[in-house]
């Protein structure tokens, strides 16, 4: 049995440069950031690999999507850089010969540079990539062609005209803390890096993002949870708030897990008001107050009242 001081112990230590960024442990043994700029970590407690894996590289069919002679990805928010090896894993693991064409959208170049120090989990071919983007923000081979660039978002993914992934991986911190890149104005922009075949996943499943995604043309499915979570769904009284693990959006609608009716009723309550933000300029409490004056004056269902009537917690 692992104690809690051995465990510690493992923790890796962050390079000289990267202090401001401390490893977090997560429940299943790897390790994510937190940000004091945001008052949020990385990635969920539950385990930051693992989330990788399964709400952006298998919600997004990527093991299917591998045996395509070439794949092309978009990262939003990359970060630690754990969505993208997590991709690479799944791709390589199912056909070694893929090529892929990744790009990379980051606000802080410190975040993937601090993160060499937690690679060690991934395999080397992984490794080596995601340290040279980190460190010279792109890397080439035959069967990688990777681009990170550094800035606010809403600005450079402008340089991605024309660019159609088949995957997108959505990972900003929570729309309370980041509805700057939630608006329905940046996930328009966002779709329009989307193939007409492709799909977006992203760990939220908030009704306003779902609104949002709506509103911009995409249709939207979610990200199921298993086991008693997935029970209590079934006999639609959900015993707690986790009844879905984020949503997933695609042009077409193939293979997209339905929303439950609780989930459905969700969109129909003020929670579904999109947060916006016209000029792609504004700063979150801009947006936040904007938000709220619009869900003040929302005809629609209080969301307590959508809680109660489903005993959501």
């Amino acid at each position: 049995m692992t104690n809690k001081t051995s465990f510690v112990e493992r923790v890796p230590q962050p390079p000289e440069n990267s202090i401001a960024w401390i490893p977090q442990p997560t429940q299943d043994g790897s390790f994510t950031f937190f940000s004091p700029e945001f008052g949020e970590t990385f990635h969920s407690r539950q385990g930051a690999r693992a989330e990788a894996f399964l709400k952006f590289a298998a919600a997004t069919d990527l093991v299917a999507r591998s045996h395509q002679p070439c794949l092309r990805l978009l990262d939003v928010c990359y970060g630690l850089g754990y969505n993208t090896a997590a991709a690479l894993e799944t791709i390589w693991a199912a056909n070694p010969n893929c090529q892929i064409e990744l790009h990379g959208l980051e606000l802080d170049a410190t975040v993937p540079q601090a993160a060499i120090a937690l690679l060690e989990s991934w395999s080397p071919k992984v490794q080596e990539a995601l340290k040279a983007i980190a460190q010279d923000h792109h890397y080439q081979t035959p069967q990688l062609q990777a681009k990170l660039w550094i800035g606010d978002a809403r600005q450079t993914i402008q340089q991605l005209a024309g660019f159609e992934a088949d995957a997108i991986f959505f990972d900003p911190f929570s729309p309370r803390c980041c509805p700057q890149l939630w608006t329905v104005e940046f996930l328009r922009q966002v779709s329009k890096r989307l193939s007409p075949d492709g799909k977006l996943a992203t760990y939220s499943r908030a009704a306003a993002v779902r609104s949002a995604l709506l509103e911009v043309g995409l249709k939207i499915g979610t990200i199921p949870i298993g086991g008693d979570a997935l029970n209590n769904l079934i006999s639609d009284r959900p015993s707690s708030h986790e009844w879905s693990q984020g949503t997933v959006a695609s042009f077409n609608g193939d293979r997209l897990c339905p929303l439950s009716q609780l989930e459905q009723e969700h969109l129909q309550t003020r929670a579904s008001v999109p947060y916006r933000d016209a000029n792609l300029s504004d700063a979150a409490e801009v947006i936040l107050a904007r938000h709220q004056q619009e869900q003040e004056q929302c005809q629609k269902e209080s969301t307590s009242s959508w809680r109660r009537r489903w005993g959501i917690r």
